[in-house]
């Protein structure tokens, strides 16, 4: 068997009247494997959550971003061309994810944006060593159920540091038994749903992608809760 196929990808983002600048524009190119394999390719999350970013750029500058399961890096790349400070993860266990990831930063011509090896679940001093953020981004994070748990180990462990910041991440619904809501609490964690209208994401073409109507994209906030339960 031959190397993967490889193709470039063009997004589109376009300014809307709620960013208060409608013709505000960003196109992108991002390095897909044609064999769409696990943090390789655009899943329809990563265009939903990059249209979060994009929806809410007027905020972004000066803010210090990670993104977890990286992979093509779409909503990190748009938090870093609307000025936050970011930098990019994937596991330390995928250096093709890791080189893909720094491919999208070249094409984008974002050379300086670091690309780091973080594995979920594993205290590593890559994550150890982290600088302090207020954003973390993960689209499609909450594929495999096997993996729930290390996720929001390490998201906790990253809110625990940065007790202010948020964890913004879009997941596919697949199964309707498909609940992270235990572990939260275990985790001390707090969700909040984010309506797909309320920043423009319900369509069917994105960012100048197709979204099949098939694909059941939800997207939610997790944040610490308080010791009171809030």
């Amino acid at each position: 068997m031959g190397e993967p196929r490889r193709a470039v990808r063009r997004y589109r983002f376009v300014g809307d009247s709620a960013g208060g600048e409608e013709r505000a524009v960003l196109v992108l190119r991002v390095p897909e494997v044609l064999d769409p394999q696990y943090g390789m390719y655009a899943w329809p999350c990563a265009v939903v959550l990059a249209q979060y970013v994009w929806f809410h750029r007027r905020t972004l500058p000066g803010r210090r971003v990670l993104e977890i399961g990286a992979g093509v890096s779409l909503p990190g790349i748009v938090a870093a061309k609307c000025g936050a400070q970011v930098t990019l993860s994937d596991s330390e266990e995928l250096p093709q994810c890791l080189e893909i990831s720094q491919q999208s930063c070249l094409l984008n011509h974002l050379p300086h944006v670091p690309v780091v090896g973080i594995t979920w679940g594993r205290i590593s001093p890559e994550l150890l060593s982290l600088a302090p953020i207020d954003i973390i981004l993960g689209s499609d994070v909450f594929f495999d159920p096997k993996d729930f748990e290390d996720i929001l180990t390490t998201v906790y462990f990253l809110l625990e540091k940065n007790p202010h910041a948020q964890f913004w991440t879009t997941y596919q619904v697949r199964s309707a038994d498909w609940s992270i809501e235990a572990l939260l609490y275990k985790w001390k964690l707090k969700s909040i749903h984010i309506p797909l209208h309320s920043f423009s994401a319900d369509k069917e073409h994105l960012a100048s992608s197709s979204l099949p109507s098939r694909h059941t994209i939800e997207m939610m906030i997790i944040s610490l809760a308080r010791s009171d339960g809030t």
